[in-house]
């Protein structure tokens, strides 16, 4: 019995994905700073749209496609929110940078 082509490709990506989600988890724990820490949960999140495609590749239901959507949409702002508060220490307002009226 030979498989397909489609069917291989599908068991190297699941395996390839395990193990970079395996990679990436330990850069989360290991980061030398926050920096690192918020690039590696940009890429678990870059990893789960990916594992939302090869579900919806292998069910054949489009609604992994929504759900690859959500997780990137979500991933966008929290990378944004953690961009501004490692700029600014905080992600409150700093009352040194309102304009005077």
């Amino acid at each position: 019995m030979h498989e397909s082509f489609l069917d291989i490709a599908t068991v190297i990506g699941i395996v390839l994905l395990i193990a970079a989600t395996i990679a990436t988890c330990i850069r989360i724990v290991r980061g030398r700073n926050v920096a690192d820490r918020v690039v590696g949960l940009d890429m678990l999140g870059l990893l789960g749209i990916a594992a939302a495609g090869l579900a919806a590749l292998v069910s054949g239901s489009t609604a992994f496609i929504d759900v690859a959507l959500g997780i990137a949409l979500i991933g966008f702002l929290t990378t944004a929110a953690f961009a501004l508060f490692i700029e600014r220490g905080s992600l409150r307002p700093d009352p040194r940078h309102e304009e005077t009226r």
